[in-house]
């Protein structure tokens, strides 16, 4: 079972590092990683929205900085990479991490922006990988 062509979505060589954990064609080892995550994405991402409109910038840096490991870890690249923006956001730091004058509300608005963008992201990246794994059902 090879990995199809992931786009932009998912970095090819990160991903097949987690396949070679498999001691079977059925890939349940990775499977299973991979589909705690989509349980662990989708719990984060409502309560990322939750911390949103509690204005809770705290909150939602650690949240975008736990999400964005997770996928960084499987290789889903641009969810990393939105979910950084938002660690940095909420801590009150611009897209390269430093620290940055804006107000609050400034940033909040980016991450109300952003966590939408993210969250396409994340579902055209599962959506391929439960294609992989031939399951349908997100």
């Amino acid at each position: 079972m090879a990995l199809p062509d992931c786009g932009d979505a998912i970095d090819p060589s990160t991903f097949e590092q987690i396949l070679e954990m498999d001691d079977d064609e059925e890939r349940e080892f990775s499977k299973s990683i991979v589909f705690g995550f989509f349980e662990q994405a989708s719990n984060t991402f409502e309560e990322m929205q939750t911390k949103l409109n509690e204005k809770k910038m705290k909150d939602l840096s650690s949240l975008g900085h736990f999400l964005k490991g997770s996928s960084a870890t499987l290789g889903l690249t641009k969810v990393r990479d939105g979910c950084e923006k938002i660690q940095h956001y909420g801590a009150r730091k611009n897209d390269a991490g430093d620290d940055a004058l804006e107000d609050d509300s400034t940033f909040l608005a980016k991450i109300k922006d952003l966590l939408p963008i993210v969250r396409r992201d994340y579902e055209d990246a599962e959506k391929r990988l439960r294609a992989f794994y031939g399951d349908s059902n997100p």
